[in-house]
């Protein structure tokens, strides 16, 4: 699995199609968090944008290889592994952009709740921000699995379905990726740290029965 997720890794770094992405998240983190203000609801506004990025990314990733190369891949490791490591090489993208941005979103932010008089520690912050980082992107990774091949085959439905479930991913009360940004942004009033780990159990149980979905219909595509 490791040399397959590599495989497919450098196939993306090769294609230079993750530029659109990673160039609109950074777009958006750079005009979204300004310097001095509050860190919780910063790592907040970090986190969500890198739902949409992940599901793009994972997508990406997905649908990258030709079909030639696709079929002598699966012949030789099975189409269920090979589509997992496309899957894995789209989430592995996000997480390290994830994890590059949360400490500089922690150079820049103020240590401190809503109003200022509570101070928030940098190392409880950057832990809750990561873990709200990891929620997203999980969730994302299970969008862009769900809205790609071989379970949507048509790009444009392909694309159709991930703008139509990336927004609801957000802002829904039952999302496991509202309830991680939600509390931050809590904490950011309170000025209370609260990591959202029962988010991410939900998070990472809902990306692991997509992909089992989608290597389970690759399998017979």
């Amino acid at each position: 699995m490791t040399a397959l997720v590599r495989y497919q890794a450098a196939l993306l770094a090769r294609s230079q199609r993750w530029l659109a992405p990673v160039l609109l998240y950074a777009a958006f983190v750079g005009t979204g968090v300004t310097w001095g203000q509050p860190v919780l609801g910063s790592l907040g506004y970090a986190a969500a944008g890198l739902l949409p990025v992940t599901a793009w990314l994972v997508r990406l990733c997905a649908t990258q290889e030709p079909p030639a190369a696709r079929t002598v891949t699966a012949a030789a490791v099975g189409s269920p592994r090979a589509h997992l490591a496309s899957l894995l090489a789209g989430l592995g993208c996000a997480g390290l952009l994830g994890v590059l941005v949360v400490p500089a979103v922690l150079l820049v932010s103020r240590p401190a709740g809503a109003d200022g008089t509570v101070r928030v520690g940098l190392l409880p912050a950057g832990a809750a921000g990561l873990v709200a980082t990891a929620c997203c992107v999980l969730v994302g990774a299970a969008i862009g699995a769900l809205c790609t091949w071989p379970l949507l085959r048509r790009r444009g439905w392909s694309l159709a379905g991930t703008v139509f479930l990336a927004l609801p991913a957000l802002v829904a009360g039952g999302s496991p990726a509202n309830a991680a940004v939600r509390s931050l942004v809590t904490g950011e009033r309170t000025g209370a740290v609260q990591p959202p780990l029962a988010a991410l159990a939900v998070a990472a149980v809902l990306a692991v029965a997509v992909a089992a979905l989608a290597c389970r219909r690759a399998a017979a595509a």
